[in-house]
């Protein structure tokens, strides 16, 4: 930072060393603490870089005890090493005031800054310039900054350029709701905020610009969850010509692996990050955002049980379901069951959560030094038991738990796969300050939309399908994988992208397969249409989103801890009061009448 010297500081309030020592300063920032000894008054004065104490003595303490905490004021003083040291790296110094000036005087603050008083959301948010004060969010704030430049600069050195592209663009059938704009001069049409730069990024390779990225921001219409925020977000939007998945893969995992290596201690997958596929994704962990630092896998054990006489097993099994297990082996759990091997109350607590949860069955085995126990114990027959630890690899020494859901494999898989981050968190079997990476690879194309009754995309419609043109007039659409991928980190989605579809033809039958007519293709993706009618490279591309990435180097658990101004929960903008209404005038000049809902 460059030397400071102006009429309200020589220095911040974060250098201020032993070095500095009968030095004539001046301070400017908040006053984050005060503290009063009868003789003298301590206050902790805060900005942007650190805090300093600062003492207050006869003939100058009356003034400051009249200031509330939170005012700005400017200090003149001498540094002087304190008596006993205090925390951070201006503990072993004070500044003893001579005189000071007070630039803007506080209200009494609705919450508290200087300590966290649980404050509801209501009250942070709408005081959010307040909340933002605090370490740890201030740090956040800083450290996101600090991202999105080292980000940027890994981009430039693997060769890409940064381009904007349009706000106000059109609406798209896919994918979330749109925010929508009123146009003034064309009464009745409407922009849309773009949910994702993705028809100009594409449109940028065809206009043969190589490599494309962008901080990008995205708005969406959709309700808050704790890893996504409302209304808007912003990601690294990359797209590259003349590339192969590998291609794309290499860039991401390199930006990322040396990203997550400079902003953190922890362990970092190595590089090349794994590579797995949807299915056998799905088939192992009930969802494709898998977090590999737990190492329980879901197995289907449906052949052991092929000839059971157990009934639930069995009816299960004929009506074309499947038997699931989840094999835990048990050390010394540092929550959840208190014992080893656990309780009948953890069994029961377990079995009653997800039986309530999900509607489906759970059932449990315990296997120690090859006895067994359990719920289904005596249920099933000694050469089940033993197909069973042959299957599931169980040795006659130590003690493992063997959990159970049959039914219908898609239903019970993504409750599998939430029982298993469970099981990993009661048994302390995550691993422990590291970032897992993976590529999840080989999407379906389609899937079956059971409340429209028809074939759907399951993703991006611009992906290119595996097979091209073949594979869309010969296969079963169900049957159809795509060029598209995510990037998952210790259990969040990072990433999606694609090899994308750059044929008229290919791209006129892809959609025509999903319900859409070549006017319709024509209508909502003119421009990219006729783009790829004047020759298109092949291209691909992904986007990781900056605010997830920010919140995992963080270590914090909710997005809204790494933006700076964000939206509540009932996506709402509490600080400045938005949305609002608008007056008659703005509505008429965008030809709108309002039809309102009655007030219930």
């Amino acid at each position: 930072m460059a030397k400071l010297q102006s009429k309200y500081r020589t220095h911040t309030c974060g250098e201020l060393g032993e070095i500095h020592k009968e030095t004539e300063v001046i301070l400017s920032g908040w006053i984050h603490r005060k503290r009063d000894l009868g003789g003298i008054i301590f206050v902790d004065i805060r900005d942007n870089y650190g805090i300093t104490q600062l003492v207050f003595g006869d003939g100058i303490k009356e003034k400051i005890a009249e200031v509330r905490v939170e005012s700005v004021i400017t200090v003149f003083g001498k540094v002087v090493k304190r008596a006993t040291p205090g925390k951070g790296d201006t503990g072993v110094i004070e500044v003893v005031v001579e005189s000071f000036d007070v630039q803007s005087s506080a209200d009494i603050v609705p919450l508290q800054v200087a300590d966290d008083d649980n404050a509801p959301e209501t009250a942070r948010l709408k005081y959010r310039f307040l909340e933002l004060r605090r370490e740890r969010l201030h740090k956040n704030i800083l450290l996101r900054s600090d991202i999105i430049f080292f980000i940027r600069q890994a981009m430039y050195e693997q060769g890409f350029r940064e381009f904007q592209t349009p706000i106000l663009t059109s609406s798209s059938p896919e994918g979330a709701r749109d925010y929508i704009v009123p146009s003034r001069v064309h009464p009745g049409k409407f922009f849309a905020l773009p949910q994702a730069p993705q028809q100009f990024k594409q449109l940028l390779m065809v206009s043969g610009f190589d490599r494309y990225f962008q901080i990008a921001p995205c708005f969406r219409d959709e309700d808050a969850r704790a890893d996504r925020s409302p209304g808007e977000f912003y990601q690294l939007d990359l797209e590259m010509s003349f590339v192969e998945q590998e291609d794309v893969f290499k860039v991401a995992e390199e930006v990322l692996h040396k990203t997550f290596t400079a902003f953190s201690k922890y362990k970092v997958s190595d590089l090349p990050f794994p590579r797995l596929k949807y299915d056998d994704v799905i088939a192992e962990y009930g969802h494709d955002k898998p977090d590999l630092r737990i190492p329980l896998k879901i197995k289907n054990v449906s052949n052991v049980f092929e000839n059971s006489q157990f009934k639930v097993f069995k009816d299960i099994l004929a009506n074309k379901g499947s038997i699931q297990s989840i094999l835990v082996p048990v050390s010394a759990p540092l929550s959840g069951p208190p014992s080893n091997p656990p309780s009948r109350k953890f069994f029961d607590e377990k079995i009653s959560a997800f039986q309530n949860s999900y509607q489906l069955i759970l059932s449990y085995l315990v296997i120690e030094n090859g006895a067994t126990k359990g719920s289904i114990a005596k249920v099933i027959s000694e050469s089940e038991i033993e197909a069973l630890k042959k299957e599931l690899n169980i040795k006659s020494e130590g003690t493992y738990v063997a959990f159970f859901t049959a039914g219908e494999t898609k239903k019970i898989l993504p409750a599998f796969g939430k029982l298993r981050v469970d099981l990993g968190r009661d048994f302390d079997l995550i691993e422990k300050d590291a970032y897992r990476f993976c590529f999840i690879t080989d999407y379906p194309m389609y899937e079956w939309n059971e409340e429209l009754q028809k074939i759907d995309f399951s993703h991006n419609p611009f992906s290119m399908p595996q097979g091209g043109l073949e594979a869309l007039n010969t296969k079963d659409p169900l049957e159809i994988y795509a060029n598209q991928y995510d990037v998952v980190c210790n259990g969040y989605e990072l990433s999606s992208g694609a090899i994308r579809n750059h044929s008229p033809e290919i791209m006129y039958r892809a959609f025509e397969i999903a319900g859409y007519t070549h006017e319709d293709v024509d209508d909502k993706f003119g421009g990219m249409i006729r783009a790829f009618k004047f020759g298109a490279p092949p291209h691909g591309g992904m986007a990781p989103g900056i605010d997830r990435i920010v919140m995992l180097l963080a270590n914090e658990m909710a997005i809204r801890d790494v933006i700076a101004f964000p939206l509540a929960q009932t996506v709402e903008d509490l600080l400045m009061g938005a949305p609002n209404t608008v007056s008659d005038r703005q509505l008429k000049e965008v030809h709108i009448k309002l039809d309102l809902p009655k007030a219930s």
